[in-house]
């Protein structure tokens, strides 16, 4: 009993929504590290790419300041919307009634594990493990 091709594009579309967590996550990292980027930068504003000392006026100071106020404020924006997001799917995992299923899509989507991992958390096999996440994708609601 196989899936039709409309059945497969509303899993696809829920799994792709389901990985948003990670991107999400993802995101949040890239984002961190740019400021951390450039606040180590701060710290030694006077060198350059090329590794040599080179003078530096007090309006590269300001500037700088003024762009890192602008990216943490960016980030903080785009922060408070992906951890709205991940919530939003933490909640959707957790609206669901079979505790299996919710475990399935919390350790694929929420702590990205491997679908062996998961297995042998549960006490599953693989391919019981596959069957009650195709079951929890039926079920989970967008």
């Amino acid at each position: 009993m196989g899936l039709t091709e409309e059945q497969m594009k509303e899993n696809d579309e829920k799994k792709w929504y389901l990985r948003g967590y990670e991107r999400a996550i993802r995101d949040m990292k890239r984002s961190e590290e740019r400021i951390r980027e450039m606040r180590i930068n701060r710290i030694c504003p006077s060198v350059i790419a090329d590794g040599m000392p080179h003078a530096s006026g007090g309006s590269d100071l300001s500037g700088y300041a003024a762009r890192l106020d602008e990216e943490e404020r960016k980030y903080q924006k785009a922060r408070y919307l992906r951890i709205k997001r991940c919530k939003e799917i933490s909640d959707k995992i957790e609206r669901l009634v079979d505790e299996d299923e919710k475990d399935v899509l919390f350790f694929r989507y929420i702590k990205l594990m491997k679908w062996e991992d998961i297995a042998v958390q549960l006490g599953f096999s693989w391919q019981h493990t596959h069957k009650i996440h195709a079951r929890a994708l039926k079920n989970f609601v967008m």
